[in-house]
């Protein structure tokens, strides 16, 4: 089994995160690799410590070998905070070791101590090893199907 350790990321960890993130961009087919739009979309949740999360896995030799995030939004189903996961991925050289689930888990753990009562995430439909894993980790599929739209920054008159 793969040493590893599970912890916070910080400003530092970002070029690697980025490394994981082209990973998981070339197997999901709604996005594309963006370095700066990665860069900047993790600086901003790094700054929203209260919102959002980033956990981190660590080989021994300290290198990031894994992540996984979670952002707080409010379900009015639940009448309280959901957690939004994203971002799950781990180098292909430590799959199978469990640190997908920790990573999982430790999100989770995050996102209940700030009042969570609910999480979700989305797969590809295509990613079979990443759907195959949140079923063994015990996610269920919903019937809600997700819709995206861009939204176009406007100038102020």
């Amino acid at each position: 089994m793969a040493a590893y350790t599970i912890q916070a990321a910080c400003h530092d960890d970002i070029p690697a995160l980025i490394v994981l993130l082209d990973t998981l961009f070339t197997i999901e087919q709604d996005f594309t690799p963006n370095h700066a739009a990665q860069q900047q979309g993790l600086e901003l949740m790094l700054q929203q410590a209260d919102m959002a999360y980033i956990a981190i896995a660590k080989n021994d030799a300290g290198s990031v070998i894994g992540m996984a995030s979670a952002q707080l939004v409010v379900s009015t189903a639940e009448g309280a905070f959901s957690a939004w996961i994203e971002d799950v991925v781990v180098d292909a050289n430590y799959r199978q070791h469990g640190i997908g689930s920790a990573l999982l888990a430790n999100v989770l753990d995050w996102a209940t101590s700030k009042g969570a009562t609910r999480a979700q995430l989305l797969a590809d439909l295509d990613n079979t090893p990443a759907l195959d894993f949140y079923q063994r980790t015990g996610w269920k599929m919903t019937r809600l199907v997700a819709h995206k739209c861009g939204l176009v920054k406007h100038s102020n008159p």
